[in-house]
């Protein structure tokens, strides 16, 4: 292969799935800075970072407002996925299926030296596949339990007061998970084993299509459109429509979730407890 052949840059990532990754990019990062010390509180580091951003109190509502960026940005995700689907037409490539396990097993078995192929695969291999989910997974684990804690009072009016801790270890333990699947998995994936620049460029050179995505390789290499064409009249009227709902459906979303995001307010300081202490008055001995 020639190294112009090398250099060559194809087409992998629009420019609504890139902001996509910068808002998650955002969120995550601020949420798991402001988020660990508060797991770990008691430690002497943690203290120092709760400190240099400002005290508990402020990293509380830093990690409310990434909170809720993080949420925005799962809502701006259904909406550009079903542009995708409904005014495009384009298939769901995120979905895990047979040739994914398949192609699993002969990854492994190509590093371990029991095949001397690597598996072919499509645009989005297994490994992102899982990532995906695990996003989505993790996305609402979090979301759900962390409503739960900055809004005790209104969860504890419909159910048992034992949910609290119990969200506080499910919001805790995930975040943890997630922040080490990062640090180890998506970081050696797209730093360590090579610098995937996709997100940023919305391109991929010719080498890591071939070697992860050979099988979109041959379909891009072979003329056909990184993404299916649409009649220009047929996608004017499916844009109009897809507009009009979005604009509707979106304000109704923000507005629930600007409630939920501020409708308790007692959650969002810290109640130093005082203690009243009776103390009777002395009374003369005759």
């Amino acid at each position: 292969m020639t190294a112009k052949e090398q250099q060559q840059q194809y087409e992998r990532f629009r420019i609504g799935a890139r902001i996509e990754h910068i808002i998650l990019l955002v969120s995550f990062t601020v949420l798991a800075v402001t988020g660990l010390p508060q797991r770990y509180a008691q430690n002497e580091l943690a203290q120092s970072m709760i400190i240099a951003m400002g005290g508990i109190e402020t990293v509380r509502l830093i990690h409310r407002y990434a909170a809720f960026l993080l949420v925005l940005g799962s809502v701006y995700h259904l909406f550009t996925s079903t542009y995708r689907l409904y005014v495009r037409r384009e298939r769901n490539r995120m979905m895990p299926d047979l040739k994914d396990a398949q192609d699993l097993v002969g990854y492994v078995k190509y590093n371990v030296g029991l095949q001397e192929e690597h598996p072919k695969m499509r645009k989005f291999n297994f490994g992102e596949k899982l990532e995906f989910w695990a996003v989505v997974w993790g996305t609402a684990v979090m979301a759900i339990t962390g409503f739960m804690l900055w809004n005790p009072i209104a969860t504890t009016n419909i159910l048992p007061g034992s949910i609290i801790p119990a969200a506080k270890a499910a919001h805790s333990y995930e975040a943890l998970l997630a922040v080490i699947s990062i640090v180890i998995w998506h970081f050696y994936n797209v730093m360590i084993k090579h610098w995937n620049p996709s997100m940023w460029t919305g391109k991929l050179p010719r080498h890591q299509m071939e070697e992860e995505h050979a099988i979109e390789l041959e379909r891009l290499e072979s003329g056909e459109t990184p993404w299916p064409e649409v009649p220009a009249p047929i996608l004017r009227r499916r844009r109009i429509i897809f507009t009009v709902t979005s604009v509707i459906v979106g304000s109704i979303i923000l507005a629930v979730l600007v409630w939920a995001f501020t409708f308790e307010e007692t959650a969002l300081i810290t109640v130093v407890p005082t203690r009243e202490v009776f103390v009777p008055l002395a009374t003369a001995v005759p």
